[in-house]
């Protein structure tokens, strides 16, 4: 199989990863937008769960991961429901995980197993390991967090494919952790995560499309007119099961998330605040034999944190101007 990726290019991929790829679950995150809800009020953001999981098998291949690592890198957001996130404000979920607690059960229900089997793994062993480029507590790198955050920022415009390829040739491995070689190459990511979490995540348009979205879900689980196993398909399955229902609540809800919303920030006079789940960036650096984090050795990746850390915690005050 030939896979094409926009920041990674072509690559051959074959035997267990390529029938991974063509499996239900791994081509059900085509239909599953990254952005939860913002592709429904900006047609533009529309980078999937699929180029992401991709992306992040091939980052990981890049960097010389194992096959297994590869693997998990693959699988790992094949639990996410339609629209992300925007589970986690529908649940109240807090720490942003619904994701993460029903992983075990999406991948042991479906036909992963056998696939992994046919090809002499062991599912519980590739799932539950602990993979560290693949995944690390923030706010360090790994090539979950790299690869969503390059994906988005280059397909929306923030940075170019050369800056990203750039960045990329600074990461270096070492035990299986991804870290920096230069001080310039951390400041650069950092600013581009925080475009990402803070510009991107708390852009007003987006904090509508996730709070209209998460009360239209809300109000029809709790008129049973959906379940939470409807919400392990495609987005568009839902909204057409959504569309589909009689309810004038959830109707009007729905009539209010389109792409010629318009909204802007107001601390003084809103109709909605919210918050989202705070995201830091503080990569390290490997100096000779030394680890440094780079907000010890920068000002502006300090500064970047603490300015970050504010907007995130005080959350998006929003004027609905109209809809």
């Amino acid at each position: 199989m030939l896979v094409s990726d926009s920041i990674y290019g072509k690559h051959i991929v074959e035997g267990v990863l390529e029938e991974l790829i063509v499996s239900k679950p791994v081509q059900r995150l085509k239909g599953i937008h990254q952005g939860g809800a913002s592709y429904l009020v900006n047609e533009k953001w529309d980078v999937t769960r699929f180029d992401h999981s991709i992306g992040v098998m091939l980052l990981i291949k890049a960097f010389g991961g194992s096959l297994e690592e590869q693997i998990a890198g693959l699988l790992h957001d094949v639990s996410h429901t339609a629209f992300s996130h925007v589970i986690d404000f529908v649940l109240d979920c807090m720490d942003e995980d619904y994701h993460v607690k029903i992983y075990d059960h999406v991948i042991m229900e479906s036909e992963i197993p056998f696939i992994l089997k046919k090809y002499g793994y062991d599912c519980k062993n590739i799932v539950q390991s602990k993979w560290e480029m693949l995944e690390r507590p923030a706010p360090g790198l790994c090539a979950d967090r790299v690869d969503y955050t390059l994906r988005d920022m280059h397909q929306y415009g923030y940075i170019t494919l050369e800056s990203v390829h750039d960045f990329l040739d600074h990461v270096i491995i070492v035990n299986g952790r991804m870290y920096l070689d230069n001080i310039d190459s951390a400041e650069w990511f950092v600013k581009t995560y925080y475009s990402e979490v803070i510009d991107f995540f708390m852009n007003p348009l987006n904090i509508y499309g996730y709070d209209i979205l998460a009360k239209t879900l809300k109000l029809a689980l709790a008129k049973n007119l959906i379940s939470l196993d409807d919400l392990l398909g495609t987005d568009e399955e839902v909204i057409s099961l959504l569309s589909s229902t009689e309810d004038d609540e959830v109707q009007n809800l729905l009539k209010r998330i389109h792409c010629n919303v318009k909204v802007k920030e107001d601390q003084l006079d809103y109709d909605l605040h919210r918050k989202n789940k705070v995201r830091l960036m503080d990569p390290s650096i490997i100096q000779g034999t030394q680890v440094v984090r780079a907000s010890s050795l920068s000002e502006k990746v300090k500064n970047m944190g603490i300015e970050a850390y504010e907007k995130a915690s005080k959350g998006m005050y929003l004027k609905v101007i109209s809809y």
